[in-house]
C-alpha cells in the first residue's frame, strides 16, 4: 500500500487483498497525520469487506495505540544512541527514561528526521490468515527482555479491570506514556467478546510485532464452505477426466508399461499429440533443435513430465477457452507456469520440482475459472440456494469475486484425483505457510510464481510478500524482485512470440 508519499486508496487493491489473504501493508517512518487517516480508511474499507464494520471503532483505536507505541520505541532507541546509553543494561535505561520524555518531546523533530535517516519504521498489517483477521504493527528495533517484561506487566494488570474507571482508580506507571493506552486496549477488545490470547507483542531477530488476531464471522465462513461446496456439487458440465487421458494415466501408473506404447496411446489424440509437441518445443526444454516425434517428446519430458502435461491439458479440455474472462485466466496461469519454472531453475535446480511448478502455475487458479465456467441458470440456482438458507447476497458476490476460488479449485482437484501435492499447490497458493511440510517447496513456488505477477502488474507491494518465502530464496531485498520480474517478463514474452 502507499507510503507517506501516496495515500490514494485504491478499494481494488483492498478487495484483492481480502479475497486472496494477501496482507495490506501500510508503512511510514513518522506516522504524521495524513498518514492515521489514511490508516483509517483503509481500516474501513478492509473490515467493511469481512463484514466487520461495527469493529471499526475499536480497532482504529488500538491500531493508532500501538503505532504510536511502536514510533515511540524507535524514538526511543534513537535517543539512547545519541545519549550513548544501553538499552538493555538497566542503570543505563532508568538513567535515559528519566529525561526520555521531557528531551523529546522539545526536539521531536530532530528525533523523528533522525528516525527517518536510519530507516526506522512503522509497519502495519492487514491480513486475513487461516479464517482469522491478523492485525499488526511493526518496527524494526528489537524489544528488550527488560521492555517485554514491563509491557506483559501491564497488560496482566489490565485484566484485572472491567471497565475504564477501575483502571484509573489505580496507579499506573506513566514513566514510558505507554500505561493507559495499553489498558484501554485491553478493555476495548474485552467489548469486542475477545479473550488475553488474541494479542501480544514479540520480539523476532529484526522487529517487534504487536498483534490482534480475531476470528472471521463463523456464520459467514460456514456460508462461503456450503455456497463452495454446492457450486461444485452441482457443476454436471465437470465430469471426470475423459477416457484417452485417463487411459494414459493408467499407463503410466503400471511398471509393465514402456516409453513407446505411451507415446502410441498419445499420438491417437491428435491434438494431445500437438499440445505436447508445442510444449517440448517451447522455452521451457531450451532444446537445440525442433523436436516431430511423439516418441522422442516422451522420452525428453519423462513420465513425471507427461503425468503433470495431462493434469493441465485434460483440465483445459474440459473448462475450454470460450469467453474473453478465461481466455485472460488462462493467459495469465500460463504466465505464473513460466515464472514458477524459472524460479525453481534458478533457485533449486530439481527437474522433477520444476515440472510441478510448472503445472501448478497452469492450475492455480483454476476455482476461478470453474467459477467462469458456469452456467447461468446454475448461477440462478445457486442465488435461489442462498436466498432458501436465509444467507446474506454479500455471500454470493464474495463467491464471484474470488474468495474461496482456492478452495472450489482444490475440491474439484480431489475430484479428479488430482495428485496430493497439486492439490496442495491450488489450495494453499495463497496461504503458503500452512501447506504440509513435504508439499511446502512446490506451494512456496507457487505463491512466489502468482505473486511476481501480481508485482508486475502492480497490483501488490514487495512488502505483501510473505518474508518466510522469500527468506527460503534468499530474497531480501525489493530489488531482487524487480531484477526476477524483468528476466522472467523478458522471457515469457520471448517464448509467446516464438509460439
Amino acid at each position: 500500500m502507499a507510503g507517506s508519499h501516496e495515500l490514494v486508496i485504491d478499494e481494488s487493491k483492498i478487495k484483492m487483498a481480502v479475497q486472496s489473504g494477501i496482507p495490506l501493508t501500510i508503512t511510514t517512518f513518522t506516522l504524521p497525520h495524513e498518514i492515521e487517516v489514511y490508516m483509517e480508511q483503509v481500516l474501513t474499507i478492509f473490515l467493511r469487506e469481512v463484514s466487520q464494520e461495527k469493529l471499526k471503532d475499536y480497532i482504529v483505536y488500538c491500531v493508532q495505540e500501538l503505532a504510536v507505541n511502536a514510533k515511540k520505541a524507535n524514538t526511543k532507541r534513537v535517543y539512547f544512541i545519541e545519549r550513548g546509553l544501553d538499552i538493555a543494561n538497566p542503570d543505563d535505561y532508568k538513567e535515559g527514561m528519566s529525561s526520555f520524555k521531557e528531551h523529546t518531546l522539545t526536539n521531536i523533530d530532530h528525533y523523528l528526521r533522525v528516525q527517518k535517516d536510519k530507516g526506522l519504521y512503522i509497519k502495519l498489517v492487514f491480513q486475513i490468515k487461516k479464517n482469522v483477521i491478523n492485525v499488526e504493527v511493526r518496527n524494526n528495533v528489537v524489544i528488550t527482555k527488560m521492555e517485554l517484561v514491563r509491557i506483559h506487566d501491564k497488560l496482566a494488570r489490565s485484566r484485572q479491570f472491567d471497565s475504564l474507571e477501575d483502571a484509573l482508580t489505580q496507579v499506573l506507571d506513566d514513566s514510558e506514556g505507554a500505561g493507559l493506552g495499553l489498558v484501554i486496549m485491553v478493555l476495548m477488545l474485552k467489548k469486542m467478546g475477545l479473550d488475553e490470547d488474541c494479542f501480544d507483542i514479540v520480539g523476532t531477530g529484526t522487529e517487534t510485532i504487536a498483534r490482534i488476531i480475531m476470528p472471521l464471522d463463523k456464520t459467514r465462513l460456514e456460508n462461503l464452505s456450503r455456497l463452495s461446496k454446492t457450486i461444485v456439487d452441482n457443476i454436471e458440465s465437470l465430469p471426470q477426466f475423459p477416457e484417452n487421458i485417463v487411459m494414459v494415466q493408467r499407463m503410466i501408473g503400471d511398471p509393465k508399461s514402456d516409453m513407446a506404447d505411451i507415446a502410441r496411446q498419445i499420438s491417437m489424440d491428435p491434438a494431445f499429440t500437438a499440445d505436447l509437441l508445442k510444449i517440448v518445443n517451447s522455452a521451457q526444454y531450451m532444446l537445440a533443435k525442433k523436436v516431430d516425434s511423439i516418441a522422442e517428446a516422451v522420452k525428453l519430458v519423462g513420465m513425471r513430465g507427461i503425468k503433470n502435461l495431462l493434469y493441465s491439458y485434460g483440465t483445459q479440455k474440459i473448462l475450454g477457452d470460450d469467453t474473453n474472462e478465461k481466455h485472460l485466466l488462462w493467459e495469465y496461469s500460463y504466465k505464473s507456469a513460466f515464472y514458477g519454472y524459472n524460479l525453481v531453475k534458478n533457485f533449486r535446480k530439481d527437474p522433477a520440482l520444476m515440472d510441478d511448478a510448472y503445472v501448478g502455475g497452469i492450475l492455480h487458479d483454476m476455482g476461478k475459472i470453474i467459477f467462469a465456467s458456469v452456467h447461468p441458470d446454475l448461477l440462478d440456482k445457486i442465488r435461489a440456494f442462498c436466498d432458501e438458507k436465509g444467507m446474506p447476497p454479500s455471500t454470493f458476490e464474495d463467491l464471484s469475486a474470488g474468495m474461496n476460488h482456492a478452495e472450489i479449485g482444490s475440491m474439484v482437484a480431489e475430484k479428479w484425483n488430482f495428485p496430493e501435492h497439486l492439490i496442495a499447490a491450488i489450495r494453499y497458493h495463497h496461504d503458503p505457510l500452512s501447506a504440509a511440510v513435504e508439499n511446502q517447496e512446490l506451494v512456496f513456488a507457487v505463491y512466489m510464481a502468482n505473486m511476481l505477477c501480481h508485482y508486475e502488474q502492480g497490483d501488490v507491494t514487495f512488502d505483501q510478500f510473505e518474508t518466510a518465502v522469500l527468506d527460503s530464496y534468499g530474497i531480501s531485498s525489493q530489488k531482487q524482485i524487480d531484477n526476477l520480474v524483468q528476466r522472467f517478463s523478458t522471457g515469457f514474452k520471448r517464448e509467446s512470440q516464438s509460439l
